[in-house]
């Protein structure tokens, strides 16, 4: 990610990494223009602003590289994560009801995406 100079960002806390975002290609020359999104972050550093400073980044270094879409992809039952997609200006375009299956369980997940404008 970083020999390909990819939006790629971490946070730390005491010397130690606690989450991180980037944003990798896609793969085809038809979705050159678009990167995808992924990110994570401890839960106790959930809900002070990191996970928002972290993508705020990694968008703007992606639309600096030249890509016009980031697409993403957040559990249904993520809410507090969708708030903050959708804050940050990503929309649904798109649900996939069986996307994880987490010891036996499936769990749904909506596509998401943001676009330059």
């Amino acid at each position: 990610i970083l020999e390909s100079g990819s939006p790629h960002f971490v946070a730390l806390a005491g010397g130690r990494v606690v989450g991180w975002c980037d944003v990798l290609p896609a793969h085809g020359e038809s979705r050159a223009h678009i990167g995808t999104l992924g990110m994570g972050l401890l839960p106790e550093f959930r809900g002070q602003g990191v996970g928002r400073r972290l993508m705020q980044a990694a968008i703007a270094k992606a639309w600096d590289k030249g890509l016009t879409c980031i697409e993403l992809t957040v559990r249904i039952d993520n809410t507090r994560a969708k708030r903050l997609y959708e804050q940050l200006g990503f929309v649904v375009e798109g649900t996939h009801p069986h996307a994880f299956r987490i010891d036996g369980e499936y769990f749904g997940s909506y596509s998401m995406a943001l676009t330059r404008t």
